[in-house]
């Protein structure tokens, strides 16, 4: 199947940003591996003074190998390849347009989201970026022990004829990474968005098994071979935590086999993609503009 310029073999930027579109830090975890895989570098940042509230998203404070202490502010950078020759291991991202891929990594920004989207697409442009890979996640009705979902949109036609991906239907709040694909397509970059579906119920520890889901679909999409490191150890020992938790609470137990009943019934060929989509913008519909989720519970209906 033909890909459109940036998704394969073009010069692709992939997005990812802590905070709203980042349950179980999957997206940030998928943009972070394949940052250091790659020995990325900054090429370009934001000023955090313009668009970040500090009593929202606080400095941290953090000690050096020179054992002196230093402040680190949140604000959002674009890697780059440093130039230099890349290492040749089994842990080396390979395949068409490897060598020219960028990250963009931040936290979502309190203010100016338009100044904020705006420079960074700037940015993209002066970089010569092809195509955006724009990372999320959501909180989804979703059961740990099946494979996670990634449900993939494009509002630009020509990325979803090529790339076989759906248009969302949804309305109504967003997150940074809607506003970042709206400029970029504005000034004529494609982008293709995947949301990977973190368990509900597991909501405070990191999900290891949503991170591979989505770099499973960067690969699908891209041509990229992403090495995986330690992630599918981490992956079935998250797992087997969960199952541990379950296994000490009736109820939680019965919920899980309630999900996975669910997700068995929807997962034949010809359902799976509409069912994606349908639990998409269920998610975002219950959500609305929380910034966070709340304690596992079982649910009833959308």
């Amino acid at each position: 199947m033909h890909q459109p310029t940036g998704f394969e073999g073009g010069r692709l930027l992939v997005v990812a940003f802590e905070g709203w579109n980042d349950a179980g830090e999957a997206a940030t975890g998928a943009a972070r591996l394949l940052a250091e895989r790659l020995g990325l570098v900054e090429i370009a940042a934001v000023d955090p003074e313009l668009y970040f509230d500090y009593q929202f998203t606080r400095p941290t404070i953090e000690s050096a190998p020179d054992g002196t202490r230093r402040l680190s502010w949140p604000g959002a950078a674009i890697l780059g390849p440093s130039g230099e020759p890349r290492p040749d291991d089994d842990e080396v991202v390979t395949g068409p347009g490897a060598d020219r891929l960028h990250v963009l990594l931040g936290a979502e920004p309190a203010r100016t989201w338009k100044g904020f989207a705006a420079e960074l697409i700037d940015a993209a442009l002066t970089a010569d970026i092809e195509g955006i890979v724009l990372l999320g996640a959501m909180l989804a009705d979703a059961p740990h022990t099946r494979p996670l979902s990634v449900f993939a949109s494009s509002e630009n036609p020509e990325v979803r004829a090529a790339l076989g991906v759906d248009r969302s239907s949804y309305e109504g709040p967003v997150g940074i990474l809607s506003v970042i694909a709206d400029q970029a397509e504005r000034v004529g970059i494609p982008t293709v968005s995947l949301w990977a579906s973190v368990p509900h119920y597991v909501h405070n520890a990191p999900s290891p098994k949503a991170v591979l889901a989505l770099l499973g679909k960067v690969e699908e999409l891209t041509g990229l071979s992403i090495p995986r490191g330690s992630l599918e150890d981490e992956a079935k020992a998250w797992e087997s935590s969960v199952d541990a938790l379950a296994a000490d609470d009736e109820e939680m137990a019965g919920y899980i086999t309630q999900l996975e009943q669910a997700r068995d019934a929807v997962d034949a060929p010809e359902a799976s993609g509409e069912a994606i989509a349908q639990e998409f913008e269920r998610y975002l519909r219950r959500r609305g503009d929380q910034p966070g989720g709340g304690p596992w519970r079982p649910r009833d209906g959308g």
